[in-house]
């Protein structure tokens, strides 16, 4: 099977780079918007440039590489001008973003009042990622170090912008231990045990679920997410357990992805929650976005909120045991903490989730005495429609120990 890497040009300057398994499949689905993210967002887009390789490895490496390369480096590539590739690729740091030390982006400022707005249609950088180099004095212009994203520029100033040595990425294979819920040459669904995170990120360079899935399924994962989430689909909280589908091929991805977008795929999972909701079913409506206090916490927002996304849960209280008890808990969205902070929001935290509630005082000995430190939460079942065969695929996946001692021991 033949691989691409490849590069789109979008609305606004800006270039996209990613690699795929089908090239026309693939450029189809940015051109009709159906890739959320980046693309969808700057239709329309065009593609400039492919390249085929005869493993999926090469491409992830070309579309890494890539990536790390000036705008007007890309254009040289676009071009085929290999002698300005070639120029392009040393800086007054020496080599370029590739060799793994820093790049140097020099240009002059078109017709923008504002710096980051200019610097991010000059260079193809993002204007966040331009703020942060701002804020870590990696920027100059006129020959002085900027202080302020805001800051008018007049066109034709001169800029320099310096770019850190990019993290190469991490996820290598690795020979990590998966329970397999199925497999075939579409798709993998995994039980994911509570402690693994899913993907490589800073400070979870290994061990994560990606560099156990490329060595399992030898490489063979789709690419829509790019080389740091390859096959990803959807994540859970790193100390959730339970069911993952991830795809193997691009066309798997898509179909997988669409489904996740209108919100057709099924998920239960079962969560043990502080107290004794009341009722004792119902569904949550609230809408969850970044916390005021905390951004590393999710929040429940006013219902007229501009910002954030609507979400949903429903829940059902299974068994009680007064001080705790047992929900299940079916999904229609899928936000990031969503069971966690809508439980916590109705005043029944999850227990083992200091992030978002406080132990009961008399289960805080059971706690302890069992080891029980993360969120007492389970994907339990994933159902879907097979994106190949069309046909509906239901998985199950039993409590972890670790949740069946905690209930056992509060049920005693």
């Amino acid at each position: 099977m033949p691989f691409w890497a490849y590069m789109l040009h979008c609305r606004g300057g800006a270039y996209y780079t990613g690699h795929t398994d089908d090239l026309d499949q693939r450029v189809s689905a940015h051109r009709s918007g159906n890739i959320a993210g980046f693309t969808s967002d700057k239709l329309p887009v065009e593609l400039v440039w492919s390249q085929e390789f005869a493993s999926r490895q090469e491409a992830f490496e070309a579309e890494r590489r890539i990536k790390g390369w000036s705008k007007a480096k890309k254009q040289a590539l676009i071009r085929g001008d290999w002698e300005g590739v070639s120029r392009l690729a040393k800086s007054k740091d020496g080599p370029s973003a590739g060799s793994g030390r820093a790049e140097l982006i020099e240009g002059v400022i078109s017709a923008s009042p504002r710096l980051d707005k200019a610097l991010a249609e000059a260079t193809d950088l993002s204007r966040e990622r331009i703020k942060g180099l701002i804020a870590d004095g990696a920027v100059e212009v006129g020959g002085k170090r900027a202080s302020s994203p805001s800051t008018k520029v007049a066109a034709g100033a001169p800029f320099t912008v310096r770019l850190p040595a990019p993290t190469p990425l991490e996820a290598e294979p690795q020979d990590i231990p998966l329970v397999v819920a199925y497999e075939d040459e579409h798709l993998i669904v995994v039980d994911k045990p509570a402690g693994m995170v899913v993907h490589p990120a800073a400070g979870n360079r290994d061990g994560t679920l990606v560099n156990a899935l490329l060595h399992h399924c030898a490489g063979q994962l789709s690419g829509i997410n790019g080389v740091e989430r390859p096959g990803i689909v959807h994540r859970i909280d790193k100390d959730t357990s339970g069911l993952l589908v991830v795809a193997k091929t691009d066309s798997a991805h898509e179909g997988l992805a669409k489904q996740f977008a209108d919100h057709s795929i099924s998920r239960r999972y079962i969560a043990l929650c502080a107290g004794q909701p009341k009722p004792a079913q119902g569904t949550i409506d609230a809408r969850l976005g970044r916390s005021d206090r905390d951004r590393k916490k999710m929040a429940v927002l006013p219902p007229d909120a501009t910002r954030g996304k609507h979400a949903v849960t429903h829940y059902r209280t299974t068994d009680s045991f007064g001080v705790a008890s047992i929900l299940e808990c079916r999904l229609e969205t899928g936000r990031t903490h969503q069971v966690r902070v809508h439980c916590a929001s109705i005043g029944h935290p999850l227990l083992g989730d200091p992030q978002y509630g406080r132990d009961p005082k008399a289960l805080r000995p059971i706690l302890e005495k069992l080891g029980f430190r993360r969120q007492a939460l389970h994907a339990a079942s994933l159902g879907f429609i097979h994106p190949a065969t069309g046909e509906r695929v239901d998985f199950q996946a039993d409590l972890p120990r670790d949740m069946a001692e905690l209930i056992d021991e509060i049920a005693r």
